[in-house]
């Protein structure tokens, strides 16, 4: 979906059953072997928070099937280890897909323990198309700026509207990167990652990915089984609805969170004076939304605007109390200036998420078919709406590219997978952005992994955040492989962290942690 302040992601769709495998090469792509990546030459890039970290490059093939052709080039980062006891790379992926990774790599160094995080090389990357790597996307510069027309197309012209501008984005998108979209897919950025292993001059790697990263790890543990030493997965895409599907399950599961939002908002009345009926608080959210459609807060916050300025706290309820207040401001004091710096804080996309938009939109157009008849679209995503309101508008709208994508469509990758290590998969049952049945679908289809399950927990991206339980689980597994193992569903449940406080100053109330890690996930998977 998109980057705003925070991550925003999403999953997906179709029965395990009826996917298709890769055509020939599962497990030995095109290519592969036949290409040898220079050792990358690492230099300092550290920080104030992260200062031994160190940044590089490694070229690849645009094409994997033709290594002998066009490079591009892949930015890294890494933490190196200062253990003697060293167990090798460990890449992280924040998700998207369109998510830059270079920061990560320092922010999973520093939350981990110390001696854990000593024994890895923690390796950061941007895939292909994105951020610092070379070529990077960037499709159309200013796709997001305000004021959007309403999500919702009650009239013909504002659904006329919405069409023009998701299609100039796809026409735009083949003309300026049409040597670039065939090779930009899931299955090329597995294959990129194979080449970073090579590079590093490793027999295996460890992986850690976040969002979308669980579906680009679940895909390359497919192409590479051999190659998987470890590998943790955090808010687990359901790879059996890649992609429309996905999204639409999105779309009912952040519904249900808003509405969390609200209850928490009502629980809360001494402080928001919206009253103590989250029906009737989620009508006054309505009804604020029906007047920024006719009236823009600023200039600039519409009703599209709105809803991309709450639509993180589907992610994180860390964000709960900025968006509560922005929201009780304006209902009750007429006043619109928090509400349009709440939307410049979390809601507004800068140059950074232009790039990661063209990215997403590439990867899921490529990766899989989507509808191309839009009387389909409308049908469907008028079906959820009416139980669903909150975003699948604009979450249709934000996928709608996908109809009119100037490259074909490849065939989702099936990866049922007996090959592997213990996989250690963590899920809570409330995530909006990876509902929760995908971290049980993966559970089954990767044998012998292990589901650690945050019980009524509805963040997204729950490791590293806070949550001593989900830490303990995690840091057992990279310190010596170990994996809880219980009967039924879950193989171990932990409690979530509670709902955080209204702020009783200014003074912010998210903890530091989970703030940071949102603010470093990628896009709407």
């Amino acid at each position: 979906m998109r980057k705003r302040a925070a991550v925003l992601c999403s999953a997906a769709a179709v029965m395990a059953g009826s996917l298709t495998a890769l055509p020939a090469g599962a497990t030995a792509p095109s290519g592969a072997g036949t290409f040898r990546a220079a050792k990358p030459a690492w230099k300092d890039c550290g920080t104030e928070d992260h200062p031994t970290l160190q940044c590089a490059s490694v070229g690849v093939p645009l094409d994997h099937a033709r290594p002998e052709g066009r490079k591009i080039t892949l930015a890294l980062s890494r933490v190196p280890h200062t253990a003697k006891k060293y167990q090798g790379p460990l890449l992280v992926n924040p998700g998207g897909p369109g998510g830059s990774g270079l920061a990560l790599a320092g922010f999973v160094a520093a939350s981990l323990p110390k001696e854990v995080a000593a024994q890895y090389d923690v390796i950061g990357f941007d895939p292909r198309g994105v951020g610092a790597s070379r070529p990077a996307l960037d499709c159309r510069p200013g796709f997001f700026d305000p004021v959007r027309p309403n999500p919702v197309p009650g009239t013909p012209a504002v659904e006329r509207a919405n069409l023009e501008r998701v299609k100039s984005f796809a026409d735009a998108c083949g003309k300026k990167h049409g040597d670039l979209l065939p090779y930009v897919n899931t299955t090329s950025a597995v294959r990129d990652m194979d080449v970073i292993r090579q590079a590093l001059g490793a027999g295996r790697i460890n992986y850690f990915g976040y969002s979308y990263g669980t579906y680009l790890g679940a895909v390359y543990a497919k192409l590479f089984p051999e190659r998987v030493r470890r590998m943790v997965l955090d808010s687990v895409v359901d790879p059996t609805e890649v992609w429309y599907e996905a999204n639409l399950n999105q779309d009912h599961a952040f519904n249900d969170r808003h509405r969390a939002l609200m209850a928490w908002i009502a629980e809360h009345d001494g402080a928001y004076r919206l009253g103590t009926d989250p029906e009737r608080i989620e009508a006054e959210w309505y009804e604020m939304r029906a007047t920024l459609a006719k009236k823009p807060a600023g200039g600039r916050v519409g009703a599209a605007e709105l809803e991309d300025t709450f639509l993180p706290g589907g992610y994180y309820n860390g964000y709960w109390p900025y968006l509560a207040e922005a929201f009780a401001a304006y209902v009750n004091e007429g006043d619109a200036e928090p509400l349009v710096e709440t939307y410049e804080t979390f809601g507004a996309v800068d140059a950074a998420g232009d790039n990661g938009y063209s990215v997403y939109t590439a990867v899921e157009c490529r990766d899989v078919s989507w509808p191309r008849d839009w009387r389909q679209w409308r049908k469907d995503h008028w079906e959820v709406y009416e139980r669903a309101p909150f975003m699948t508008w604009n979450n249709a709208w934000y996928n709608a590219a996908c109809a009119f994508w100037p490259t074909a469509s490849q065939r989702p990758v099936n990866v049922v997978n007996a090959k592997l290590p213990p996989v250690l998969l963590f899920q809570a049952t409330h995530d909006a952005a990876t509902p929760y049945q995908g971290g049980v679908t993966v559970h089954h289809l990767l044998a012998g992994s292990s589901l650690v399950v945050e019980r009524d927990g509805g963040n997204h991206g729950i490791t590293l955040s806070g949550n001593a339980c989900l830490d303990g689980h995690l840091t057992a597994y990279l310190t010596d492989g170990t994996v809880p193992r219980g009967r039924g569903e879950a193989d171990a449940v932990c409690a979530p962290l509670p709902d955080p406080a209204p702020r009783t100053s200014k003074a912010a109330s998210t903890t530091s942690r989970g703030s940071a890690l949102h603010g470093l996930l990628g896009f709407r998977n």
